[in-house]
Protein backbone atom coordinates (compact mmCIF):
# COMPACT_ATOMS: atom_id res chain seq x y z
CA UNK A 1 0.00 0.00 0.00
CA UNK A 2 1.23 3.18 -1.05
CA UNK A 3 1.80 6.21 1.30
CA UNK A 4 -1.44 8.30 -0.40
CA UNK A 5 -3.69 5.37 0.39
CA UNK A 6 -2.23 5.51 3.70
CA UNK A 7 -3.25 8.58 4.61
CA UNK A 8 -6.47 8.30 3.30
CA UNK A 9 -6.83 5.30 5.24
CA UNK A 10 -6.53 7.37 8.11
CA UNK A 11 -8.53 9.90 7.36
CA UNK A 12 -11.48 7.29 6.55
CA UNK A 13 -11.06 5.89 9.91
CA UNK A 14 -11.03 9.27 11.25
CA UNK A 15 -14.81 10.15 9.61
CA UNK A 16 -16.07 6.83 10.67
CA UNK A 17 -14.78 7.97 14.44
CA UNK A 18 -16.59 11.11 14.16
CA UNK A 19 -19.81 9.66 12.31
CA UNK A 20 -20.67 7.04 14.92
CA UNK A 21 -19.63 9.89 17.24
CA UNK A 22 -22.73 12.00 15.95
CA UNK A 23 -25.07 9.07 15.13
CA UNK A 24 -24.68 7.81 19.09
CA UNK A 25 -25.80 11.53 19.81
CA UNK A 26 -28.54 11.29 17.92
CA UNK A 27 -29.55 7.70 19.09
CA UNK A 28 -29.19 8.55 22.91
CA UNK A 29 -31.41 11.48 22.69
CA UNK A 30 -28.99 14.35 23.37
CA UNK A 31 -30.31 16.74 20.35
CA UNK A 32 -31.89 19.63 22.31
CA UNK A 33 -34.10 20.29 19.50
CA UNK A 34 -35.48 19.66 15.91
CA UNK A 35 -32.49 22.26 14.87
CA UNK A 36 -29.77 20.74 16.57
CA UNK A 37 -30.94 17.28 15.63
CA UNK A 38 -31.21 18.58 12.18
CA UNK A 39 -27.61 19.75 12.11
CA UNK A 40 -26.54 16.67 13.26
CA UNK A 41 -27.88 14.63 10.78
CA UNK A 42 -26.38 16.99 7.86
CA UNK A 43 -23.11 16.61 9.81
CA UNK A 44 -23.24 12.68 9.39
CA UNK A 45 -24.26 13.16 5.83
CA UNK A 46 -21.63 15.33 5.13
CA UNK A 47 -19.39 12.60 6.76
CA UNK A 48 -21.01 9.87 5.06
CA UNK A 49 -20.37 11.89 1.30
CA UNK A 50 -16.56 12.66 2.29
CA UNK A 51 -16.21 8.93 3.44
CA UNK A 52 -17.82 7.64 -0.44
CA UNK A 53 -15.71 10.25 -1.95
CA UNK A 54 -12.41 8.89 -0.58
CA UNK A 55 -13.74 5.43 -1.35
CA UNK A 56 -13.97 6.69 -4.69
CA UNK A 57 -10.63 8.16 -4.51
CA UNK A 58 -8.77 5.15 -3.60
CA UNK A 59 -10.70 2.96 -5.91
CA UNK A 60 -9.20 5.52 -8.93
CA UNK A 61 -5.66 4.84 -7.86
CA UNK A 62 -5.74 1.44 -7.42
CA UNK A 63 -6.82 1.12 -10.68
CA UNK A 64 -4.03 3.80 -12.05
CA UNK A 65 -1.23 1.58 -10.41
CA UNK A 66 -1.90 -1.62 -12.05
Amino acid sequence: MNDEIRVLSYIQKEITRLRDEQAMFISTGRAADYAEYKHVCGVIRGLSLADQSINDLVERMEKSDE
